[in-house]
């Protein structure tokens, strides 16, 4: 990566690729879809609501009314959505340049559950989109150079997965912690994916970003961290960078994490960034694979 300031202009153009982002209508996915759409990939909003999903489209056609933008839907914390959207998507697209596993939730007042009745965050973060990447891995497989950005968070350094209780049943709901195990988790499945990518010979890689403080509506559920936005988050459009970066530029390697480059990576360009020693071990990850796989139902083939 080069040393100066790197923003969305320095974004090659993406014609005649297909960009799928989950969580698309708001916040860094937006922006990210504005950039990528922008830029003439054909962008695929995957959002819970498709009124919101709409809107979204309406507002990036102000900008570029030529975009190529679809809108499907699709709830990362029900699984039989995920696998309805993953086979509507296969059945529309014959490619797929870019997954951006962007969409997530955080910290919401109590515990709640998924349909299928996994922890709300753990199932929506991490499980939801390790079902959705596993559904559509042979069409990235057959994409040349296709990428897969899974979205983390600072998060990560407080969390520390206990198996025999990922969903929170037997322990005092923390959801701080439960947050950060989720975004623990979107890099052990990264690092996870990778090395899998690389077995298979496939040109795909699988990489992940932060997006530093940014202020969106993701915090919408800790009223004094939507007060502290006004004073110290940078715009979603910034945090948006990372995850851009790690989407586009010539540089990037597998199993890289991006993030802000300012004091303790809360705002600033994407640079590289280093993640806690707990994300690196690889018997930690591959066990969080294999059980995610046995929580899903979907296998890696």
């Amino acid at each position: 990566m080069r040393n100066d300031k790197w923003d969305a202009g320095r974004i090659a153009r993406q014609d005649g690729r297909i960009a799928l982002i989950s969580g698309a209508n708001s916040g860094i996915g937006f922006d990210t879809a504005v950039v990528l759409a922008g830029k003439g990939a054909e962008v695929v909003l995957a959002v819970r609501d498709i009124g919101k999903g709409e809107e979204a489209c309406k507002a990036i056609r102000k900008d570029f009314p030529d975009a190529a933008l679809q809108v499907m839907l699709l709830d990362l914390a029900d699984l039989s959505s995920v696998r309805r959207f993953a086979y509507a998507f296969l059945a529309r697209y014959s490619r797929l340049d870019l997954l951006i596993n962007n969409a997530g939730v955080m910290v919401p007042p109590q515990r709640c559950v998924t349909v299928d009745g996994f922890e709300l965050q753990f199932g929506t973060n991490h499980l939801g989109h390790f079902a959705l990447t596993l559904l559509l891995s042979g069409l990235l497989k057959q994409t040349p150079s296709s990428r897969v950005v899974t979205v983390s968070s600072g998060a990560h350094y407080f969390g520390k997965l206990d198996f025999s209780d990922l969903n929170w049943q037997r322990r005092p709901y923390r959801k701080w912690q439960a947050y950060g195990d989720s975004k623990l988790a979107n890099l052990y499945f990264t690092r996870q994916l990778q090395r899998r990518l690389a077995e298979d010979h496939a040109s795909t890689i699988a990489v992940a970003a932060h997006p530093g403080w940014s202020g969106t509506n993701l915090q919408r559920y800790e009223p004094l961290a939507m007060l502290m936005n006004r004073f110290f988050a940078q715009t979603s459009a910034m945090g948006a960078l990372p995850e851009l970066y790690a989407a586009t530029a010539r540089d990037v390697a597998g199993a890289e994490y991006f993030g802000p480059g300012g004091i303790g990576g809360l705002r600033g360009y994407p640079v590289r960034c280093s993640s806690s020693r707990l994300s690196e071990d690889q018997g930690v990850g591959q066990r969080l694979w294999e059980v995610s796989e046995v929580l899903t139902g979907v296998f890696w083939q």
